[in-house]
């Protein structure tokens, strides 16, 4: 039978973690955000309207780390001791990687997670003007493949 633990009685509830002893702990998540090709080239060259989407997309995503607990009732809030956010740009996509590491009780996938997806969306924000179609929507615009790629804890 498989246990939810944020479920107790049918209520939901934030996990007692008093008990648990502080360790080194980190989560490496990741995802992608497909675009059109003169996206990607006023991207890699500087040109969006908005400015710097990288850079911007960045600092987005090390305030969402830094808020998960605010935006996610049931995850406690943590005190981080590191936070890296990397592009890298492929051929129709840019891949995000966030990696989070906190010495606590409790993991730190929430954070990346969270880190990743705003990350995505904050580039999202900053080039859809070039992305819409003439009818306004987005034909090839797509996030996908956020996921957890590695957590670690204690070491």
């Amino acid at each position: 039978m498989v246990e939810f633990t944020h479920i107790k009685n049918d209520r939901v509830h934030m996990v007692d973690v008093t008990a648990k002893s502080d360790v080194v702990r980190e989560a490496v998540a990741s995802g992608r955000i497909y675009l059109n090709d003169e996206t990607l080239r006023a991207i890699r060259e500087g040109t969006v309207v908005k400015g710097n989407v990288l850079a911007t997309s960045r600092v987005a995503a090390t305030i969402a780390i830094k808020d998960t607990s605010r935006l996610i009732p049931m995850c406690h809030p943590i005190s981080l001791s590191a936070i890296t956010v990397d592009f890298s740009e492929q051929e129709d996509f840019i891949e995000v990687t966030v990696r989070v590491k906190s010495v606590g009780k409790t993991g730190v996938e929430m954070e990346a997670l969270t880190g990743v997806s705003v990350a995505l969306l904050t580039i999202w924000d900053m080039v859809k003007s070039v992305e819409k179609d003439k009818k306004g929507q987005y034909p090839h615009t797509r996030i996908s493949d956020i996921r957890v790629d590695k957590k670690r804890k204690g070491g």
